[in-house]
């Protein structure tokens, strides 16, 4: 894979420079010989030496484990905060290390602005285009390797939310619209973060679908809806990761803080989830201290304006028993144990930069997603003159904003926007420096290829009439903290692509976008290729796609709507003037707001009244078109399914041939859909399985998918339990949820 030398001798000067002796890394507080504990057996297993620790403890030191440390007291510990958004502190008298957090969505956060390197991986929702659970497992390690490097053990990245709202700020952060998807590539991610010895952790516990007023919002929803689409992606996501922590989210479920909701914590996470781990409050999600304790809430952070002093008193009252007490820290020591916070601490260094660099290129690569090729427009060979005009495609390419925003190296390659006031400095737009229009430079050396930066789009119709190819740069940036008002670009990036295309009908348009983007000059252009935030080697990577070197594989892990019209809720719910999702900048208003928050702002309702109908699965069962359908991707070449056999034992088994009918070598994303009998009252379809099958030309192979039983069923309120519906079911096989050529009957008993 090609790289820049100049990019990255800067990344490697500013990694070695500022990763010298002077980076501010934690304290660690001289302890005993971690032999002379009983716990130090690394035999014995998590719960065992966590129960071990909780027998020499005392009541101040276990509710030191149970919040964040805005303010250690010498008493307790000399270790302080590693630059991160939590820890808690050590207990050197046990032995007990402190956890240290970093935000760490799609890469370790924090980095530059504490004197580190972190590598950008592709946004979540991009690599999850993937749909490659060894590759994301791969996202995972890197990670968990770069967050040791940088002197951390435990992740807040893992959020596996499903879109319900598209527009939601955070939907880059998450890994799109199925439940079996979403949790199993999530899953897969934590996995490889905790096999680094790093706590991981899977957010945000739950509904948490949009940002406007979500400390406020109340989300109303049916319990056979949340268990079967939202909270499913979570037990999947646990399941395969084993993940250490939960995070619970802002915002209320059917009335109840998502915080301190016994339902979602005590009775369905940790009872039929049967999660070990501990639950920790997102920053500030924290609203009381009894009840939030008997539902189940296990640590608050990032303070401890209810887990500190509050909770000490309301265990000496007998108002939280000493045995719920113990189960806290029970947890929250058990997976320390199993992470390996005791027995292998590691210590920082310098990450390894070209390891994050090829790591971050190979899954844009795998990423990018190829949605439109009128007349084979691409890949560009042949091709002389190329026009590459706007989204600052001279100098780099987007990222998302927020907690999960990773410092470009050597800051933004554009300028940040002025200040927005009382929003953080994370919430800008920035742009990693890999270059789309140098490393298209490099691999086609004999073309010429000019840039315009599509300001003035009369230079920019010019520029395109002259080329044989005209490539349009777009984007739509995506924070926490704000919605899209809208899934449609800014009017003027609308304008400048019809533009372009006007002038040239050989036009391909490059979307960089946090969400599905509508595109009403689809039908004008022949090329749109979905880059999402492709990372610190997006611009390496979009130049292999483009010119052919890598064979897109991609394929969407979310629906492509071709209007906010036809989403579930059209009308986006914003909160009213007294649900402020922001404090004010005046120091006596945002004390006040602060104060409001921890004891809860008025609610606002949103009603997902589409319940199991989530993605793909409304769009089907209300006969909208779409623009581009779940799991659709292009490819360079072209694959035909045939033979499919169904069997049905302890699993069912899916067997076809699945054919390269093309000319090149290729990926093809096979998938596996369920349409359940009528009894079952759900919609249309919904995946079951799916695999990556590379073919050469002309290659025939016989692809086996084992589906388990459980992917077939349903979730029955009154029983509280999962069961096979009576009736016919069908088993669907395809290269997207609308191209599914093969269907065969199925019986289950």
């Amino acid at each position: 894979m090609r790289s820049s030398r100049s990019s990255r001798l800067l990344v490697l000067g500013f990694a070695a420079a500022m990763c010298g002796g002077s980076i501010a890394v934690a304290q660690i507080a001289k302890t005993p010989p971690a032999t002379q504990f009983s716990w130090s057996d690394a035999s014995l297993s998590p719960d065992v030496r966590a129960d071990l620790v909780i027998k020499e403890m005392t009541l101040d030191e276990k509710i030191s484990l149970l919040h964040g440390q805005n303010r250690p007291t010498e008493a307790q510990t000399v270790t302080r905060s590693n630059g991160g958004a939590g820890y808690t502190v050590a207990i050197p008298r046990l032995g007990i290390p402190s956890i240290q957090m970093a935000d760490s969505a799609y890469g370790v956060t924090r980095g530059a602005a504490m004197g580190r390197y972190s590598t950008a991986l592709p946004n979540n929702l991009g690599a999850a285009s993937s749909w490659d659970t060894a590759m994301m497992r791969t996202y995972g390690e890197l990670i968990g390797d770069e967050l040791r490097d940088e002197g951390y053990n435990m992740t807040l990245g893992g959020g596996v939310n499903l879109t319900r709202e598209p527009r939601d700020g955070r939907t880059f952060e998450y890994m799109g619209e199925d439940p079996l998807l979403a949790g199993t590539l999530d899953g897969n991610v934590e996995a490889g973060v905790q096999s680094r010895h790093i706590i991981g952790d899977v957010k945000h516990y739950a509904i948490n679908d949009q940002e406007s007023g979500r400390t406020a919002v109340n989300a109303n929803i049916s319990r056979r809806a949340m268990r079967e689409t939202d909270l499913r992606a979570f037990e999947i996501a646990l399941q395969i990761s084993h993940a250490g922590a939960v995070m619970c989210s802002y915002n209320r479920v059917n009335g109840v803080y998502a915080c301190q909701n016994s339902y979602l914590l005590s009775d369905v996470l940790k009872g039929a989830f049967g999660f070990k781990g501990f639950v920790l409050s997102d920053w500030g999600g924290t609203h009381s201290t009894v009840r939030a304790s008997h539902a189940g809430l296990d640590q608050e952070q990032p303070g401890d304006y209810f887990y500190g002093d509050a909770l000490k008193k309301a265990v000496e009252d007998g108002r939280v028993p000493e045995a719920e007490l113990d189960d806290h820290v029970h947890r929250v020591l058990r997976s320390m144990f199993a992470a390996g916070l005791f027995d292998d601490p590691g210590k920082t260094q310098v990450p390894d930069v070209e390891k994050g660099y090829a790591t971050a290129q190979h899954i844009a690569e795998e990423s990018i997603v190829l949605l439109r090729n009128e007349h084979h427009v691409l890949p560009l060979t042949g091709v002389h003159r190329i026009a590459v005009i706007g989204g600052h495609a001279d100098v780099g390419v987007l990222s998302g904003g927020g907690s999960a925003q990773v410092n470009p190296p050597g800051g933004s390659a554009v300028p940040p926007q002025a200040d927005k006031g009382v929003l953080p400095v994370s919430i800008r737009e920035a742009w990693m420096p890999s270059s789309p229009l140098r490393s298209l430079r490099e691999a086609l050396p004999g073309a010429k290829i000019s840039f315009t930066s599509g300001d003035d789009v009369a230079a920019a119709e010019s520029a395109a009439s002259k080329a044989d190819v005209a490539i349009v740069f777009v984007y739509q940036w995506e924070s926490e903290g704000l919605d899209l008002p809208t899934l449609n670009l800014a009017p003027e990036q609308n304008k400048l692509v019809e533009s372009v295309a006007a002038a040239n009908p050989r036009t391909i348009v490059v979307l960089e976008t946090g969400s599905p983007a509508t595109m009403p000059w689809v039908d004008k252009v022949q090329g749109v290729v979905e880059a999402w935030y492709p990372g610190i080697r997006g611009g390496e990577a979009l130049a292999e796609i483009l010119t052919g070197k890598v064979n897109p594989s991609g394929k969407l892990a979310i629906t492509f709507p071709e209007s906010d019209a036809d989403l579930p809720n059209p009308n986006l719910v914003t909160p009213p003037p007294s649900s402020q999702p922001h404090p004010p900048a005046d120091k006596k208003k945002r004390a006040e707001f602060m104060k409001a928050l921890r004891y809860g702002l008025p609610a606002f309702q949103t009603y997902y009244n589409e319940g199991l109908k989530v993605g793909y699965k409304w769009y089907d069962a209300e006969n909208k078109p779409v623009l581009f359908p779940f799991g659709f991707g292009l490819s360079y070449t072209t694959f035909a399914y045939s033979d499919l056999h169904v069997t049905a034992g302890k699993a069912v088994t899916v067997n076809f041939t699945l054919k390269n009918t093309g000319g090149r070598a290729g990926t093809e994303i096979a998938e596996v859909y369920a349409a359940l009998p009528p009894a079952a009252q759900e919609p249309p379809k919904r995946l079951v399985g799916w695999a990556r099958v590379a073919l050469l030309p002309g290659e025939t192979r016989q692809i086996s998918i084992p589906v388990d039983r459980d992917r077939m069923t349903i979730f029955d309120v009154a029983q509280d339990k999962w069961e096979l519906a009576p009736g016919s079911y069908s088993i669907l096989v395809g290269s997207s949820s609308r191209d599914l050529p093969l269907t065969r009957p199925l019986t289950l008993p």
